[in-house]
């Protein structure tokens, strides 16, 4: 569905908040559920245009009908992890994020 929001979040992000979440649980902090995201949506056809000009080249993309029960916009609400853990995104340019998950993959691959 291309004109679906998301809330894309980098990876290393993601494995910052879980450290900090353990530590939080170290010090006797309380456990339950916490939101992780940046707080801001992007379309799918905004991440197939930016992958597009940071690969350089077109990706194959079909837009179709939304699947029943999903939602138009899913963006994250991760002020709960800012207050319990003192964390927030680092990373959360949708550019950023596609250019090191590219040179990644680009590495991987040898």
């Amino acid at each position: 569905d291309g004109p679906a929001i998301r809330d894309f979040i980098h990876v290393s992000d993601l494995a910052d908040a879980h450290v900090a979440a353990l530590r939080h649980l170290e010090r006797g902090g309380e456990c339950g559920p916490v939101n992780l995201g940046t707080g801001h949506g992007f379309t799918v056809r905004q991440v197939v245009q930016t992958a597009e000009r940071i690969l350089g080249k077109p990706i194959p993309a079909t837009d179709a009908p939304r699947r029943p029960g999903d939602l138009a916009v899913m963006v994250a609400d991760a002020s709960k992890a800012a207050s319990l853990f003192d964390w927030t995104p680092q990373h959360s340019s949708l550019d950023e994020i596609i250019a090191t998950a590219a040179a990644w993959e680009k590495k991987r691959a040898g």
